[in-house]
C-alpha cells in the first residue's frame, strides 16, 4: 500500500513539474518570439476582420518592458499585465535589439493610458506633421495619394463574442441586410498601400496638425470612423502619440479567422483568411 501511495505521488509530482515546465516555455515564447491577439473590434477593418487571430511578431522592433506578457483572464478576475512583470524596466531610453517600424507597418502596442493591448496602422515616426482634412489625410502637409476602391459590404448584425454592430454608409438598415462603406486605396510615401473606410462625415475627419515627437508614433486605424487612435488624446482616453518603448511587435499575418461569437462555431470560420498575410 505504501509503495502505490508513493508510486502516486512521484506521478502526481512528475505531471506537475512537466506542467510548470511547459509553462515556463510558452511564457519565455510569448516573450521573446511571438505573442497571440485576437482582435475584438473593427478598428482595422478591412485589413483586420473582427474575429481574425494572429501570431504577432515580437522580434521586429526588439525589446522593451511592453514584451512581457499580459494574463487576463476576466472570469477568474486575473488582470496582470506587462508592468507587474517587467515594470522596473519601463522608461529605459533604448530597446534591447531594437530597430525602427517602417511606416505602414501593422503594429500591437500598449495603451498608454489603459495599458491594453492595441493594434492601429502606423502613419506617423518622429517629426512627421500628420493632419486629416475632409476624410484626407495629410503628411508633411502633403495629402497622401487615394484612389476609389469600390464599396466594401458585409451583413448588418451583432460581430464577435462581443456583439459589436457595423456603421454603414447606406443608412439604417435590418438585421442581415447589406451594410455599404466607402472604400478608398491610401498609399502612403514609401509604397505601402491598403484600403481605409469610409462611413461619412464624422468630427475626426478634421483635425489641428499633429507633430510627432521624438521616440513616439503617430497610429490610425483603417476603419477611420471607427476608430479612437492617435487623433484622440490620451486626455479623453485616446492613444495620443505612442511611445517607441510601448510596441509590442508586428502584425504580419492572420492564422486563423471566425466570424461567430466563439472559435469553435466551426460553420462561421473563414477559410479565405488562414494564414493571410498583411500590408
Amino acid at each position: 500500500m505504501a509503495e502505490e501511495t508513493g508510486g502516486l505521488m512521484a506521478g502526481i509530482k512528475e505531471t506537475v513539474k512537466t506542467v510548470v515546465y511547459a509553462l515556463m516555455i510558452a511564457g519565455v515564447f510569448r516573450t521573446i518570439f511571438f505573442q497571440p491577439f485576437w482582435i475584438p473590434s473593427g478598428s482595422m477593418k478591412e485589413t483586420l476582420l473582427i474575429g481574425d487571430f494572429l501570431f504577432v511578431n515580437k522580434m521586429a522592433y526588439g525589446y522593451s518592458y511592453a514584451s512581457c506578457p499580459s494574463i487576463r483572464i476576466p472570469q477568474l478576475g486575473v488582470d496582470v499585465g506587462a508592468d507587474d512583470f517587467c515594470g522596473a524596466f519601463k522608461g529605459a531610453d533604448k530597446r534591447l535589439f531594437g530597430s525602427d517600424p517602417e511606416r505602414g507597418d501593422v503594429v500591437v502596442f500598449r495603451h498608454p493610458v489603459t495599458g491594453r493591448d492595441f493594434v492601429k496602422r502606423l502613419i506617423g515616426l518622429p517629426g512627421d506633421r500628420v493632419q486629416m482634412r475632409s476624410g484626407n489625410l495629410y503628411l508633411n502637409d502633403v495629402q497622401v495619394p487615394v484612389t476609389d476602391g469600390g464599396l466594401f459590404v458585409e451583413d448588418y448584425g451583432p460581430q464577435g463574442r462581443f456583439g459589436y454592430e457595423p456603421s454603414c454608409s447606406n443608412g439604417v438598415v435590418g438585421e442581415g441586410a447589406v451594410c455599404e462603406k466607402e472604400r478608398r486605396i491610401e498609399t502612403l510615401p514609401n509604397g505601402v498601400t491598403y484600403s481605409t473606410l469610409n462611413v461619412g462625415e464624422r468630427a475626426l475627419d478634421n483635425t489641428g496638425v499633429f507633430t510627432v515627437p521624438e521616440d513616439e508614433f503617430f497610429f490610425m486605424g483603417d476603419n477611420r470612423d471607427n476608430s479612437t487612435d492617435s487623433r484622440v488624446a490620451q486626455a479623453a482616453r485616446g492613444v495620443g502619440f505612442v511611445p517607441r518603448e510601448d510596441l509590442v511587435g508586428r502584425a504580419d499575418r492572420v492564422v486563423f479567422s471566425s466570424g461567430g461569437r466563439s472559435m469553435l462555431a466551426v460553420w462561421s470560420w473563414r477559410m479565405d483568411r488562414f494564414f493571410k498575410a498583411l500590408n
